[in-house]
């Protein structure tokens, strides 16, 4: 594995940077205390190719490769985590399994235009009643002729509200578990097919984040994504580059809140002195860089094997464990070195703390992460 960035993904990180710090940073505290979704940024994030990252140029993306992803995340996200992971959505758990898996007419009716940011897409698996236990989702699909007649609520989906068209897992065969799972692309519009309640959530909260409810809602067979049954299989095999999407968000975090507390101890005078020369704040800002950098180095070889082909579903899950519980450790120490304005929301560092904990959750919680990460283990 080759740590150095070749020189188009040099070139990558610093537009995307450029466009973080001129575009999305200047909006980010506004959008977290309004909760409004940024439309009109990622429709400027698409313009840059941002929206289909890792998606052949043939199916409407940027042709780049997942580590290219990863930086792409990571920089919008240093800037604005709701607008990251609002990308991360878009890119590898709606874009990524319907290129994998979508006929040629899927790609060309739910790819190509998703993939450009001329819409969005949203993943829906979790349910009021069923999060870690993906296999126990309730909402079914009934196969009539050539539809499938949708009942049951989703939860907790980023893009939801503001989704053109939403992966939706269902249950077509409940005696079967998990093999009775299937995936479907529902539209916005769709009879039957409407947004719930919107979340009102701690962090992240310009994500449009809101239940998605069913009622008699027909879908055509031929929005099926995969064979009838192999949902689950679907659905986990998008999670694992999910979540190496999620661990790049919440390295981001990590080091935009790491940048503030930085430069806030440079300015930030006590006992007559810049606090960066005291001690105690040089280790916190020590440990914060050896963080965030082993996390980084996780993150790129999760998605550098997943580049090359190779089975990455334990590279992902050590990523996204150890970069999660990393960003609530340094943005806690952010805070810290702030001291009383880090309390205050007139710095950016309370928002970083607030935004870095749901990282820990989504998309599979920390202790998912252990169980996955242990059974690759314990095969060796």
């Amino acid at each position: 594995m080759n740590l150095a960035l070749t020189e188009d993904q040099q070139l990558l990180q610093k537009s995307v940077r450029e466009f973080a710090d001129s575009e999305v940073k200047p909006l980010a505290r506004e959008n977290d205390e309004t909760g409004k979704f940024p439309r009109e940024l990622f429709h400027k994030a698409a313009e840059l190719g941002l929206t289909g990252v890792a998606i052949p140029e043939s199916e409407g993306g940027a042709g780049f490769d997942h580590v290219s992803y990863t930086i792409v995340i990571e920089e919008i996200s240093r800037a604005c985590a709701s607008t990251g992971v609002i990308l991360s959505v878009q890119n590898s758990l709606y874009c990524d399994p319907i290129h994998r898996l979508g006929t040629v007419e899927q790609k060309q009716k739910f790819l190509l235009p998703f993939a450009r940011g001329e819409k969005i897409g949203c993943y829906a698996l979790t349910e009021p009643q069923a999060g870690s236990n993906a296999a126990a989702l309730q909402t079914k699909a009934v196969k009539q002729g050539d539809k499938y007649i949708i009942n049951g609520t989703k939860a907790w989906i980023t893009n939801g509200g503001a989704a053109d068209a939403a992966i939706v897992y269902v249950n077509t065969d409940p005696p079967k578990g998990e093999k009775g799972i299937t995936a479907l692309i529902v539209e916005k519009g769709t009879p039957g097919f409407k947004i719930g309640k919107e979340e009102k959530k701690l962090g992240i909260n310009a994500t449009a984040c809101s239940e998605l409810v069913f009622t008699d809602c027909e879908v055509p067979e031929s929005n099926r994504l995969g064979s009838e049954g192999e949902g689950y299989k679907v659905a986990l095999s998008t999670l694992d580059g999910g979540r190496i999407g999620i661990a790049a968000q919440a390295c981001g975090i990590a080091q935009g809140a790491f940048e503030a507390a930085l430069e806030y101890s440079k300015q930030r005078m006590a006992f007559g002195h810049p606090i960066s020369q005291f001690q105690a704040i040089q280790f916190m800002l020590a440990d914060m860089s050896t963080e965030i950098d082993a996390a980084r180095l996780l993150i790129r070889k999760a998605a550098w094997k997943q580049d090359t082909g190779a089975r990455f579903s334990m590279d992902a899950a050590i990523a996204k464990l150890f970069a999660s519980e990393m960003a609530t450790r340094v943005t806690h120490k952010a805070i810290q070195i702030h001291g009383g304005n880090g309390y205050s929301r007139e710095y950016p560092v309370e928002r970083n703390y607030r935004d870095a904990r749901i990282t820990e959750i989504y998309e599979g919680t920390s202790e998912i992460q252990r169980l996955v990460i242990s059974s690759w283990v314990l095969k060796q």
